[in-house]
């Protein structure tokens, strides 16, 4: 099974991306975490740009999804809403196909971010994503250690994340 990791954050040391490490660390047997780096590479949305070939980041972006099994979405709230460069990816994706029905668990590294974690609900339920609430989990991570490493260690935290990623795998058995 393959997964597709994907931070909302651009920053170097993002609470959000060593959670979404840390859950490469402790995935399942049989299961692959590709961790994606593309997001500040990726132009600027722009519907007239949204035509075969696609920018080459951008299909690029979209291959990866297409790809993927399911996402794992860990994202920062910024000014309440989702963060303008994770929106933009998000924008790459309406109009394509390999989209629609993919399975999304949500890896949220705040427990104060209830504002992005609304908007990022909505926005991948209009784009018709299937939400896995059960693979969906809230880490306090805010203000702690960053590296993944350290996160995969700690006893309740690696439980968590654990048991999160097995109810995501088996959401996604035929």
């Amino acid at each position: 099974m393959r997964l597709l990791a994907i931070s909302g954050s651009l920053r170097a040391v993002s609470t959000n991306t060593a959670l979404l490490q840390a859950a490469m660390l402790l995935a399942p047997e049989g299961v692959e975490i590709e961790l994606y780096d593309g997001l500040a590479r990726l132009p600027h949305f722009n519907p007239d740009l949204d035509v075969e070939p696609a920018p080459p980041e951008v299909s690029a972006w979209r291959e990866k999804i297409r790809q993927a099994d399911g996402l794992l979405v860990s994202s920062p709230e910024y000014a309440r809403g989702i963060p303008g460069s994770f929106k933009n990816a998000l924008d790459w994706l309406v109009s394509h196909d390999g989209f629609p029905d993919k399975p999304v668990a949500f890896f949220h590294a705040s427990e104060r971010a209830v504002a992005s974690q609304a908007a990022m609900h909505l926005v991948f339920q209009t784009m018709s994503a299937r939400i896995v609430e059960e693979a969906t989990i809230t880490v306090p991570l805010l203000g702690k250690q960053t590296d993944a490493k350290v996160i995969a260690a700690d006893p309740e935290i690696s439980a968590k994340i654990r048991a999160a990623l097995q109810a995501f795998v088996d959401a996604l058995k035929p």
